[in-house]
C-alpha cells in the first residue's frame, strides 16, 4: 500500500476537534481552545463533541459523523482528538477508509485513539501521530514544555530524536514506526492490523499490573505475522503499575530474548504529562536512539 503523508501544521491552520472515544469536559475544551487560538490556530469543534452516551462521547453514529466530517470538510487542515477513554474500536467497521485516503490530514491522539491510527495506516495508508490530545494535555494551567515542544516540532515537519534510558538488548533495527497504547493494540487482535513490512514496535500503558502487561505481549507474539515482521522494540513508560518495577524489567528482558530484536526502554511515550509526538507509519532506525528517516509530511 502507498503511504500517504499529510501536510505540515502551520500557524493559521484550522484544527478540527473530535471525541471518538470518551465524553469530554466542556470547561476543559474551551480552555484548550483558548490555548490554541493564542498560538495562532483556528479551532473548529465537531457538532457532536459535547454529546454523551453512557461512557461514550455520544452514540457510535454521532462520533462517526464527526470523524467523517473532520476528514471531508475542506476547511479543516488537521484533526486533534479531545481525549481517550474507550469507544474508538466500536467505529472501526463503520469508517469510510476511502474517504480518509482521499482527504489525508494530520490526525492526532494516543491511548484509545491508537486503534484509529493503526487502522488508518492499514486500510488507508495514512501516516498519523501518537501525540498529546486537546483536552487531556492542552487544557491545564501549565502545559508540559516537553510535550508542547515535541508536538509542534513534529507536526511542523522537523525531525525528532527519541532517547531511551535503558538498553535491554543492543543492536540495530530499521522499519516503519508502529504501535501506541499496548492495551489498545491488543484489542485489535482478530482483525487484519499488523503491518506487512518490517516495523519497530513502540508501546506504553498506564494502570496495568505487570502480569497483564506480560499477558498482552504474549498475545501479540503468538501472532506469526507480528513475530516475523517486528524488527525492534521501543518501550515507553508503563505508569501506575502494580507488581513492581523489577518484575516489569524481568518481563522486558524475557521479551527481548524471545523476540531476539534490539530492545530499549524508557522512551517518552507515555500517559504521563511529559510525552513526545511520534509519527506512525514512517521509516525509523533504532540503535542507541530512535531516529526518523526521511520526510514524514506530504508537502
Amino acid at each position: 500500500m502507498t503511504i500517504i503523508k499529510p501536510e505540515k501544521l502551520k500557524i493559521g491552520s484550522r484544527i478540527g476537534v473530535i471525541a471518538p472515544s470518551g465524553a469530554v469536559d466542556e470547561v476543559k475544551i474551551f480552555s484548550a481552545k483558548k490555548y490554541f487560538e493564542e498560538k495562532g490556530f483556528e479551532i473548529i469543534l465537531g457538532k457532536n463533541l459535547f454529546k454523551s452516551d453512557r461512557f461514550l462521547a455520544g452514540s457510535d453514529e454521532e462520533r462517526l459523523e464527526d470523524l467523517h466530517w473532520a476528514f471531508e470538510d475542506e476547511n479543516i487542515d488537521a484533526i486533534l482528538c479531545a481525549r481517550g477513554g474507550y469507544g474508538a474500536i466500536r467505529l472501526l467497521d463503520k469508517i469510510d477508509y476511502e474517504l480518509v485516503r482521499r482527504n489525508p490530514k494530520i490526525f492526532c491522539g494516543y491511548s484509545d485513539v491508537t486503534a484509529l491510527s493503526l487502522m488508518f495506516l492499514k486500510k488507508a495508508g495514512l501516516v498519523s501521530y501518537s501525540s498529546p490530545m486537546f483536552q487531556s494535555d492542552f487544557s491545564g494551567v501549565e502545559v508540559s514544555e516537553l510535550s508542547e515542544k515535541s508536538f509542534f516540532k513534529v507536526l511542523s515537519g522537523e525531525t525528532e530524536t527519541y532517547s531511551p534510558t535503558t538498553t535491554i538488548k543492543s543492536g540495530h533495527a530499521e522499519g516503519i514506526l508502529w504501535g501506541g497504547n499496548l492495551a489498545t493494540v491488543v484489542s485489535l487482535c482478530g482483525t487484519d492490523f499488523i503491518p506487512d513490512e518490517k516495523f519497530i514496535f513502540f508501546a506504553e500503558d498506564v494502570a496495568e499490573p505487570v502480569y497483564k502487561i506480560d499477558k498482552m505481549f504474549r498475545q501479540l507474539i503468538r501472532i506469526e505475522k507480528f513475530r516475523r515482521n517486528i524488527a525492534g522494540l521501543a518501550l515507553g513508560e508503563f505508569t501506575d503499575i502494580s507488581g513492581g518495577e523489577k518484575f516489569l524489567a524481568d518481563t522486558f528482558r524475557e521479551l527481548a530474548d524471545e523476540l531476539n530484536v534490539p530492545t530499549f526502554s524508557g522512551f517518552k511515550f507515555s500517559h504521563a504529562k511529559d510525552k513526545q509526538t511520534v509519527p506512525i507509519g514512517v521509516g525509523a532506525v533504532l540503535d542507541k536512539d530512535l531516529r526518523l528517516q526521511g520526510n514524514f509530511h506530504g508537502d
